[in-house]
C-alpha cells in the first residue's frame, strides 16, 4: 500500500541514484498568476524524465528469481526508457512493449540501453498495454506497470514531492501533469499528508481526460479511446491505484488542447531556453491559459520530461509564430 513510509523509503533509496532537480523561478508565469511561480525541472532528470525514479525503486523491490527471469512493461516511451536504464544498471533483462506510434527518439534510447523493445500493432497505449500483459504472462515475466503500482507512485511522485516540499516549504499550489497517474498519485499523497490545505491542480489532454471522467463517474476510467497526439504520455486511461489516491486529493482539473501543448513547448524554449516534450508542457499550457484557481501563495509547476524526437520538434516549431 502507498503510505508515507513507502515514500520515505523510495526517497532515501533514490537519493544517490538520481539527480535532485532544481526549482527555477518563472518571472513571467509569476506575473500572470499573481504569485511566485517555480518550475520543478524534472526535464533535467537522468533519462530525460521523472520516470526513472519509479523504475529504479520498483526493480529494487523485485525478488531474486524475478530479477533473473527479467521483467516486462508497456510504455509510451519515458517509463520504458527509465526501466531500460534501471534494468541495465541492475543487470536485469527487460522487455518493453510500445505502441506503434512511439516517439522515435524514445524507441532508439530504449534499444541502445539494451532492452528488448517490441512494437505493437496498435497506435494507442491502452490497446498496447492489454496486448503486452498477455504477452508478458505468456512469457512468464513479471509486469511492472508504468503507473498502476504503489512502488511506482512512491518513486515517481513521492520522491519528487519530498524534494519540492523541502525546497519550497511555503508553496500552496502544485500543478501536475496527469496521464496514468503515477506521478500525480504519489505527489498528491505526500503533499496532502503534510499540508492538507494545499491545492493540487491536475493537467490533462482535453481529448484524453481520464482523471476528469473518473472523478465524474466515481470509478477509474482505466481505458480511453486512442487519440492522435504528440503528447503520448497523456494519452490513455488512469490507473485504479492512482485514482484511489487522487479522487479525494485533486482540487482542480485543467484540460489543455493539442495546440496549447505545442505552444507550451515553444514558450518554454523562448522564455526559459529549456526543451520540454509536449506531455510535459501540459502544466505550462494550463498556467498560460489561466486555468488554475487563484493562488493564495507560491506555486510549483512540475515539468516532467524533455524527450522529443527531432521530426516532432520541427513540427511543433513550424506550428507557431517566430516570436512564440
Amino acid at each position: 500500500m502507498l503510505d508515507l513510509n513507502l515514500i520515505d523509503e523510495a526517497s532515501a533509496f533514490l537519493r544517490p541514484l538520481v539527480r535532485r532537480t532544481p526549482l527555477e523561478p518563472s518571472p513571467e508565469l509569476s506575473e500572470r498568476l499573481g504569485a511566485p511561480v517555480s518550475l520543478k525541472l524534472e526535464c533535467l532528470q537522468v533519462t530525460g524524465s521523472f520516470k526513472v525514479r519509479g523504475a529504479l525503486f520498483a526493480l529494487s523491490k523485485l525478488p531474486g528469481d524475478a530479477r533473473r527471469r527479467g521483467v516486462a512493461t508497456c510504455s509510451a516511451g519515458n517509463h520504458g526508457k527509465g526501466l531500460a536504464y534501471a534494468a541495465r544498471r541492475m543487470g536485469i533483462p527487460a522487455t518493453i512493449y510500445v505502441p506503434a506510434s512511439v516517439d522515435a527518439s524514445k524507441h532508439r534510447a530504449m534499444v541502445k540501453m539494451g532492452a528488448r523493445v517490441i512494437r505493437s500493432g496498435f497506435p494507442g497505449y491502452d490497446d498496447t498495454e492489454a496486448w503486452a500483459l498477455e504477452e508478458a504472462a505468456r512469457a512468464g515475466l513479471p509486469f511492472v506497470s508504468a503507473y498502476d503500482d504503489d512502488r511506482i507512485m512512491a518513486g515517481n511522485g513521492g520522491s519528487v514531492a519530498v524534494e519540492v516540499c523541502e525546497d519550497a516549504p511555503a508553496a500552496t499550489t502544485f500543478v501536475l501533469p496527469v496521464g496514468g497517474g503515477g506521478l500525480a498519485g504519489g505527489f498528491a499523497y505526500y503533499v496532502k499528508a503534510h499540508c492538507p490545505e494545499a491545492r493540487i491542480v491536475a493537467c490533462q489532454h482535453e481529448q484524453s481526460p481520464a482523471l476528469l471522467r473518473s472523478l465524474e463517474s466515481g470509478r477509474a476510467a482505466t481505458e480511453m479511446p486512442a487519440v492522435e497526439t504528440l503528447a503520448a504520455g497523456l494519452e490513455g486511461g488512469l490507473g485504479a491505484r492512482p485514482f484511489a489516491v487522487l479522487r479525494r486529493r485533486v482540487d482542480h482539473v485543467a484540460l489543455v488542447s493539442e495546440a496549447a501543448l505545442r505552444a507550451g513547448v515553444r514558450w518554454m524554449l523562448d522564455r526559459h531556453q529549456y526543451l520540454i516534450e509536449p506531455s510535459s508542457a501540459v502544466t505550462v499550457a494550463a498556467c498560460l491559459a489561466g486555468d488554475l484557481p487563484a493562488p493564495d501563495g507560491p506555486v510549483v509547476v512540475v515539468l516532467s520530461g524533455r524527450n522529443v524526437s527531432l521530426p516532432a520538434l520541427r513540427q511543433i516549431l513550424s506550428d507557431g509564430p517566430e516570436d512564440a
